[in-house]
């Protein structure tokens, strides 16, 4: 029942041109509209054609290509992403300090080979070197607010610091568990009764004798084979009522419960003797060997706490670090 965790699978919305080409065609958008402004006379406080400040000239060329940006500099330095000066691409933003004043005080669109463009008290809107000896010595940093889909298990939300960052991004690179459109992990939303089991039947693989299981599980319903492979597994059950209920969240307590089934972790007995425990789950609670089994297993620290909060919803972030955890310690 246990496979072994591939990480040559992609996510298929992750690799498509679309969002590529979505991206590429932004950035030629501003670069374009903000080379039809050179000229344009500087004011302070402007934000039109008839006079830009820097912050105003950036704020305008986004908001024609349909981005929404903050309208000061110090705002717009917050936004986005980080970009080092040699990963810069054309529509990045690139800011500078001490010009006027001390800090973050100048900011402009960065158009390639080194040059930006931006709205300057001395000539308008006009096409400087990122390193010529003005503003060379005052270069601050870049802001990617064009955003470029990422390689399969990384996420713009789940940096490298984030404590599910191993679990996730390995569960993306293998396809079995998804982000969002845009490279968007989204960690703590909640996990629902359908993904849990389409998430666990990823990795599982588990055949499905009918789709037909449930009376709230339609033929055609996303997860519907996940679902049947649940049911007939023992893994995720339904209702009294010969309901599934697809769409409602799961609780923690649940999460340990289905992922404890799906590999049997508190079966083995160096995780059921460990020397682990929650000050909110008491050992005859019905979940106890479910939840203390989460704990050992944890290689991410998630669950590295002194409660547990069994009442409240799992996470993405939460599932993707239990699932992670009890495929490791299934693979021992």
């Amino acid at each position: 029942m246990k496979k072994a965790l591939s990480f040559l699978l992609m996510l298929t919305f992750l690799i498509s041109g679309l969002p590529r080409a979505y991206a590429e065609n932004n950035r030629d958008e501003v670069v374009k509209m903000a080379k039809e402004q050179l000229g344009a006379p500087y004011r302070f406080g402007g934000t039109t054609p008839s006079g830009f400040d820097c912050s105003g000239f950036v704020q305008y060329v986004f908001d024609a290509v349909g981005i929404a940006l903050p309208r000061t500099t110090s705002e717009q330095y917050e936004t986005g992403v980080a970009v080092n000066k040699e990963d810069l691409l054309p529509g990045d933003l690139v800011f500078f300090k001490n010009t006027y004043k001390s800090g973050i005080s100048h900011s402009g669109i960065y158009i390639g080979n080194d040059e930006f463009i931006s709205a300057t008290t001395s000539q308008g809107v006009s096409i400087a070197s990122i390193n010529n000896p003005y503003w060379g010595p005052k270069f601050a940093g870049g802001r990617r607010v064009i955003e470029e889909p990422l390689p399969p298990g990384q996420f713009y939300d789940v940096s490298p610091d984030h404590p599910a960052y191993q679990a996730i991004s390995e569960l993306g690179k293998a396809g079995i568990i998804h982000g969002f459109e845009g490279s968007y992990f989204k960690p703590d939303l909640p996990v629902t009764r359908g993904q849990a089991a389409a998430i666990l039947n990823r990795y599982l693989k588990l055949p499905a004798p009918s789709t037909k299981s449930f009376s709230d599980v339609s033929l055609g319903m996303s997860f519907a084979k996940d679902i049947a492979a649940m049911k007939e597994a023992g893994i995720i059950f339904g209702y009294k009522d010969g309901t599934f209920r697809p769409y409602e969240n799961i609780t923690r307590t649940q999460m340990a419960v289905i992922i404890d089934r799906a590999f049997r972790l508190s079966q083995s007995p160096a995780i059921a003797g460990a020397a682990v425990k929650y000050n909110d789950v008491h050992p005859s609670f019905w979940a106890y060997p479910s939840i203390i089994a989460i704990k050992a297993v944890d290689r991410t620290g998630v669950f590295n706490s002194s409660s547990f909060h069994g009442g409240m919803d799992a996470t993405r972030m939460a599932f993707a670090s239990a699932v992670y955890s009890a495929i490791q310690a299934s693979q021992k």
